[in-house]
């Protein structure tokens, strides 16, 4: 198997993902995680009760209407139409459901949206620091995945910088905003350049740039921020939505690609779509979730209660001398580690029952990242933990 292409992509995907995979399998977080006592301000998982509405939902929904309730289920009507109606609004332009894909959330929405544009050997742009599998994705999808770092502490979209990375070889970019992990939605005037650059490369390349808009955290909008999507300023887009971060749900895998009403060679992606979830290991929601989309399409985390949980986490730590950033959106929070090792940090943050994700893991080294998503009595009793992590750092 050693001589065989996938083996090599997946020795690869490992190499690039050395990081994630220590912190899953042996940090301390991984021996401690489940464990009640710690702090748990690491991912963007639920540590209240799930939504009351959401589990009415889905109760109801399971119970079979019909003998064929459960049987093979690809893109259920009702839901496309409904996926189909917000995009138009979001965009401003009418999608046709037949233009919507469900999928087993974001993470299978990237994956079939990469097998359906990537050829081998094409080029696909991400901007660093970025969700910490899109280069390995890229990977497994016979592309070669470009970094474009942004820079912080702001981490404003470069649009300079990703015009000097694109090449002959560029087929798709991948834009994520509002932005995990640094928060930041990126403003119309930057996503109107930015577009401007897609187009006349695509055009001086003789081959359509394509983008894939992953929107993820679009309605975890903090402070009356709002969203524009990137989709609204180029047509050759596929837009990735997942229901999962707005429920604080990600165990319930349940998503979607869109494809703008205008993108190049709509009809070819269509069938190309449509197979790459089949080939693809049959990327498809289960069908109780899919019948639950009209319902679910109208329910949401309580998002007040998370701007709160990132304001007395970002001013408390601020006060004992942290240098922290206050996202406009998303579940996360980013600082910097007062050591130049933001691994240590975290392993010194470990020994307060503090867990925060390190830097590195998402190619951001010195820095590391915070979830809101931890209940009220976790931010509450980390904040000794940091404070004394923070004085063990000073020595």
């Amino acid at each position: 198997m050693a001589d065989q292409p996938i083996a090599r992509v997946l020795t690869e995907s490992m190499q690039a993902l050395a990081p994630v995979l220590w912190f899953f399998m042996e940090s301390t977080m991984a021996k401690r995680e489940g464990d009640p006592t710690i702090c748990d301000l690491v991912y963007g998982n639920p540590h209240d009760m799930a939504l009351p509405e959401l589990v009415d939902t889905l109760q109801r929904w399971a119970v079979p209407q019909t003998k064929d309730w459960f049987a093979y289920k690809t893109n259920e009507q009702p839901a496309r139409e409904t996926a189909a109606a917000t995009q138009s609004a979001l965009v401003g332009t009418s999608f046709d459901p037949e233009d919507i894909f469900l999928t087993p959330g974001a993470f299978g929405a990237l994956s079939v949206a990469l097998r359906t544009v990537v050829d081998p050997g094409d080029e696909v742009l991400y901007l660093s620091p970025p969700w910490f599998f899109y280069e390995s994705m890229i990977m497994v999808a016979a592309g070669r995945p470009v970094k474009v770092v942004l820079q912080p502490p702001t981490f404003e979209l470069d649009v300079e910088a990703i015009k000097a990375a694109i090449t002959p070889k560029t087929r798709a970019i991948i834009v994520n905003s509002p932005n995990n992990p640094s928060g930041r939605i990126y403003p119309a005037s930057d996503l109107a350049a930015l577009a401007s650059v897609l187009s006349e490369a695509s055009e001086r390349n003789g081959r359509t740039i394509y983008m894939l808009s992953d929107e993820s955290y679009r309605r975890i909008l903090f402070d009356g921020n709002a969203f524009e999507s990137p989709a609204k300023h180029y047509p050759s887009s596929l837009v990735i939505y997942t229901y999962g971060k707005t429920l604080l749900a990600p165990g319930q895998r349940i998503g979607y690609i869109a494809l703008h009403p205008e993108i190049e060679h709509r009809d070819e992606l269509r069938g190309g779509v449509f197979l790459s979830q089949v080939l693809g290991g049959f990327q498809f929601p289960n069908s109780v979730l899919q019948y639950a989309v009209p319902e679910l399409e109208d329910l949401s985390v309580d998002i007040p209660q998370l701007q709160r949980r990132r304001d007395r986490l970002h001013d408390a730590l601020s006060e004992m001398g942290y240098d922290i950033n206050s996202p406009a959106s998303t579940f996360y929070m980013l600082a910097r580690s007062p050591l130049e090792d933001d691994v240590a940090f975290a392993e010194m943050l470990a020994e307060h029952d503090v867990f925060v994700l390190p830097g590195r893991i998402f190619e951001l080294p010195g820095w590391f990242r915070i979830s809101v998503t931890a209940n009220d009595d976790m931010v509450e009793r980390s904040l000794p933990g940091f404070e004394k992590a923070l004085k063990q750092a000073r020595g």
